[in-house]
């Protein structure tokens, strides 16, 4: 008889090299755990698209940056929207799934963002710098991302280019991400040394740290799936959004005890169980 539990294509790279991290790791203990659920097949993210159709959900997690295989992206989200696809994340979301421009967007809401420009003009509304941060709208994983001295932003931006964002370059005392299910904090990791972004340690956030990370979860448009908050503490002591990962957000998972990773799973199987059962 077939299989009554719900059928899963787990959508990742395991081949993917990233700096300081190990996808694959993750995603073979992450599949491991799922299948105890569900019926689940790997797949890369090249191979979605013709493979979706005979599962139940199509699970986009350490899939790598998009742009080395955006043309199969594109056809997999234009494909799954157009056929009522259940994706996880749902491609609904406004933050790093569509791009950067959301940094944008915040800034000029006034939401305690990095303060980011996209043209020449606007450069004066930055705070006053030595360096800059300078990142293609499309980009991912630091690709493409360049530190700037002051005197040379002009020239870069001249023409209006608009496939680049400018952010003064922080000096910052230490990143933390925290980590939400749904609407539902989970954990937060930070990382006590600038210098070694993924040596990751647990955090225990604040009312204020939680609150600053809940007002973005909240602003995006996503009801089921994994999201990832990347802040920095600034100079003030205030925190500001680094990014809002809404793709495929690396989970640090080997940072946490058994205990951590037990909870965050069974976390993510209700969130998979609501997510399949919502109306289409």
């Amino acid at each position: 008889m077939p299989s009554a539990r719900p059928r899963l294509l787990y959508v990742t790279d395991l081949a993917y090299q990233a700096r300081g991290r190990r996808y694959c790791d993750e995603d073979i203990f992450l599949t491991s755990r799922l299948r105890e659920d569900f019926d689940l097949a790997l797949c890369h993210p090249r191979d979605a698209l013709s493979l979706m159709d005979a599962f139940d959900g199509v699970v986009v997690r350490n899939s790598g940056p998009v742009l080395s295989y955006q043309d199969a992206y594109d056809e997999f989200r234009r494909r799954a929207v157009a056929d009522g696809t259940r994706v996880y994340n749902p491609l609904s979301g406004l933050a790093d799934m569509a791009g950067k421009q959301y940094l944008l967007d915040l800034t000029t809401a006034g939401y305690p963002v990095i303060p980011t420009v996209d043209r020449a003009e606007d450069l004066r509304s930055l705070p006053e710098a030595d360096r800059y941060v300078v990142k293609p709208k499309l980009g991912a994983d630091s690709i493409g991302l360049r530190i700037v001295p002051a005197e040379g932003l002009r020239d870069l931006l001249a023409g209006d280019v608009r496939d680049v964002l400018v952010q003064p370059c922080v000096d910052f005392a230490y990143e933390v991400s925290f980590y939400f299910v749904d609407h539902d904090f989970q954990y937060a990791l930070y990382a006590p040394h600038a210098d070694r972004r993924w040596q990751l340690e647990r955090y225990e956030p604040t009312d204020a740290d939680l609150e600053f990370a809940r007002r973005f979860i909240e602003w995006n448009v996503i009801d089921h799936g994994i999201q990832r908050v990347d802040a920095c503490r600034a100079p003030g002591g205030e925190l500001l959004l680094v990014e809002l990962e809404d793709l495929n957000p690396y989970l640090s998972l080997d940072a946490l005890d058994d205990r951590g990773r037990d909870a965050f799973v069974a976390a993510v199987k209700a969130s998979l169980d609501r997510f399949l059962a919502a109306p289409a």
